[in-house]
């Protein structure tokens, strides 16, 4: 049976409360109902027109690696990719929030593109079809693009996320 869908993605979190902060404010996803799990997380769900997919947030026990730390960033996962709406609000947002972004125009395709970290240093890539967005006043910034293998993550952009 071919896979068909994106069903969840898991992520490892010494800052569960920061990362469930972030999740809501920057992507706008709402919190999901969880299982009575042994160790502590949250679910947060993408809201599409489909149900949405999951990200499962744990923290604890469960969350450590052989070194006994939790780990962060992405390792050999070089993003996770979304697709999105509202490219100006979204980068506004990102502004607003002091986010870190870097963004740009694909090439050939007409997608515009948003990239930004987590808490946890997870780079991700919000995919923006161009014909379903408001083209006035909506320019990418050459100058604040993104370059392949390149690593901007500041964690200190992220500490507003800790507290409430």
């Amino acid at each position: 049976m071919p896979a068909t869908s994106l069903f969840h993605i898991a992520i490892k979190t010494g800052r569960p409360e920061a990362t469930r902060r972030f999740y809501a404010q920057v992507f706008g996803m709402s919190e999901s109902p969880r299982p009575p799990f042994e160790f502590p997380g949250y679910w947060m769900q993408l809201e599409t027109p489909h149900g949405g997919s999951i990200f499962h947030i744990y923290t604890g026990p469960a969350a450590l690696g052989g070194d006994g730390r939790v780990p962060t960033g992405s390792g050999a996962i070089d993003h996770i990719a979304l697709s999105a709406h509202g490219f100006a609000a979204t980068r506004e947002r990102c502004r607003t929030l002091g986010v870190p972004y870097r963004e740009r125009a694909v090439p050939g395709f007409p997608l515009w593109q948003l990239f930004c970290y987590d808490p946890n240093g997870i780079q991700f890539e919000l995919n923006f079809h161009s014909a379903h967005e408001e083209r006035d006043g909506v320019a990418v910034d050459p100058d604040n693009g993104v370059k392949a293998g390149s690593e901007w993550f500041d964690p200190d952009a992220y500490r507003r996320f800790e507290t409430a």
